[in-house]
């Protein structure tokens, strides 16, 4: 059987981006091929690496991607998913090829202020709602 494969592209590629690629690999990875990307790579959330070691995902060891740089490698998916959310939709990247194109916007962690307790149970909501999308899609 061949691997679906999927890309999640977002504005950075450091939280919502990982988050998601981390979890379709965690529950489906038989089923899919996947990666992720951002428009301009970005450092990977050090609060997004803790709350998914909270849950048993380690992601320490991800790094941030280009999109253009999956583009110029020729690189096709069968589904190309934007994470952002709809405040930065204009600088969701867009990647071209004949894969089907899904949106889920999800908060920035990166965008989150206040203190580190309030910015981690904040980034644990979208992590959950992350999830929480995922395990909807795979029942498709």
């Amino acid at each position: 059987m061949d691997k679906k494969r999927v890309l999640f592209i977002c504005a950075h590629n450091s939280a919502r981006s990982q988050m998601a690629e981390a979890f379709l690999k965690h529950m489906a990875g038989d089923r899919f091929e996947v990666e992720s990307a951002g428009l301009e790579p970005g450092i990977l959330n050090p609060i997004v690496v803790e709350v998914m070691k909270e849950i048993g995902i380690d992601m320490s060891g991800n790094k941030t991607k280009s999109v253009f740089d999956f583009y110029k490698q020729g690189k096709q998916y069968d589904y190309v998913i934007t994470v952002c959310d709809e405040s930065q939709s204009g600088a969701c990247p867009v990647f071209p090829g004949k894969g089907k194109r899904l949106h889920w916007g999800f908060a920035d962690p990166s965008g989150f202020k206040g203190s580190p307790e309030k910015r981690l149970a904040e980034t644990r909501l979208v992590r959950d709602k992350i999830r929480k999308k995922i395990e909807e899609w795979l029942q498709n």
